[in-house]
């Protein structure tokens, strides 16, 4: 007799469910549950296991269940992926979408963080949006071993649909291939806003991705445009850096993956990065002369927090405009790296206060004290200043304020 086992068990385990299904020829339902919580809410997992083997019309079957804390998007996703591995079906159990969830994004958001999520692993779902991340990514590709994929894509629409992420920018990492596409499938229709493209060495793939998702998008009735994030992790991704860049309207930002890079190079990743310096460069200047965000790669060291403050300011300093982190207390560090500092925020509104007032008096060189001022610097400059103005660093009417001083 066929079996199917899905989900998590075991001592460290948090908010899952493990799943053992047998479908049977007779015999009813017969369901055998464990569970801590069994006293307060066993009767309530039981009737939700009893009413999904229903819907999917299973009449007959052993169901065995050992509970976590698991909630009930959870326990309907590890019971959907049982049903589906032994009987093929394609009828779903999406639970509804929350109304927190329906909100959009833009191309030029802040990208400073975005937090890795593990698609199978639902306790780290719950309160990821509490940290304040820039944006969330469930990851479907390396963190989640290749027979819990299809599981893992379950769980993860179930997320999309039930967990409130607090506004963070609600990504995907996708697998490679065919098993991307049918990723893009389940999870496009339901407000996925960013999908990051892992190992992208072409523009064809992303080609193909984009195209996949707009037909999902126009099957579902859906307008929203979902942006992209290529992720270059070879050297043959970074030497086709600025073709990926501009590959589609939907890229919006590019990301390297410096442990893959390094090891296609046969090298080892340094904190020192000498070894992807190049790779690094060459994502950066490839990303700003498309206009779009370029990316860091994870710090992957997390009790180093200095470690990673001068990291973030080192890739601050080479035109990085955000990191991937996997763990939520680098996010707090990350954010303070890449904003501006009061420092440069000081710099920023002399060098504009200047340039205005020299634009005011029909001047055609600006100067600030002794020094001449190129436009170069201006622009610069002023682009502190929109940063700051929308991290909330400085007022609206900071140049008011600051005409008062004198």
């Amino acid at each position: 007799m066929k079996q199917a086992i899905t989900g998590n068990a075991g001592p460290k385990v948090r908010s899952d469910i493990e799943v053992t299904l047998e479908i049977t020829a007779t015999g009813g339902i017969e369901l055998n549950l464990k569970s801590k919580v069994k006293t307060m809410y066993g009767r309530a997992i039981e009737e939700q296991c009893r009413s999904l083997l229903n819907y999917f019309g299973i009449e007959n079957a052993r169901l065995s269940v050992n509970d976590s804390g698991a909630l009930p998007f959870v326990i309907a996703a590890r019971i959907e992926a049982a049903v589906k591995a032994l009987t093929g079906t394609e009828k779903c159990f999406m639970p509804e979408m929350a109304a927190e969830n329906l909100y959009s994004s833009s191309r030029d958001r802040f990208r400073f963080s975005r937090l890795y999520l593990p698609g199978n692993s639902p306790g780290m779902f719950l309160n990821a949006g509490l940290h304040s991340p820039d944006g969330v990514i469930l990851d479907l590709e390396d963190s989640v071993a290749p027979e819990r994929k299809d599981e893992a894509r379950i769980l993860v629409r179930n997320a999309l649909r039930v967990v409130n992420f607090y506004g963070a920018e609600r990504m995907v990492r996708i697998n490679q291939g065919e098993r991307g596409l049918d990723d893009l499938e389940m999870l496009i229709p339901h407000n996925v806003q960013l999908v990051l493209i892992p190992k992208c060495e072409n523009a064809e793939t992303v080609h193909t991705i984009d195209e996949r998702i707009r037909k999902i998008k126009k099957r579902e009735g859906q307008n929203e445009m979902v942006f992209l994030m290529p992720i270059i992790e070879s050297a043959a991704g970074v030497e086709r850096a600025m073709e990926i860049a501009t590959a589609a309207e939907s890229v919006v930002a590019l990301a390297i993956g410096l442990e893959d890079y390094t090891a296609d190079l046969g090298v080892q990743r340094t904190k020192e990065g000498r070894e992807s310096l190049y790779a690094r460069n060459r994502l950066v200047v490839a990303a700003k002369a498309a206009g779009i965000q370029p990316i860091d790669s994870v710090f992957s060291d997390v009790g180093d927090m200095e470690g990673l403050l001068q990291n973030v300011l080192s890739a601050k300093a080479m035109g990085f405009e955000g990191m991937g982190c996997i763990h939520p207390r680098q996010i707090a560090v990350i954010r303070e790296g890449f904003s501006p500092s009061l420092e440069e925020t000081e710099k920023a509104k002399k060098i504009v206060i200047a340039y205005r007032d020299a634009l005011e008096k029909g001047l055609g060189v600006v100067a600030l004290g002794t020094k001449m001022i190129d436009p170069p610097v201006v622009a610069r400059a002023e682009k502190t200043i929109t940063l700051a103005l929308r991290l909330g660093l400085l007022p609206e009417n900071w140049m008011d304020v600051e005409k008062s001083k004198n």
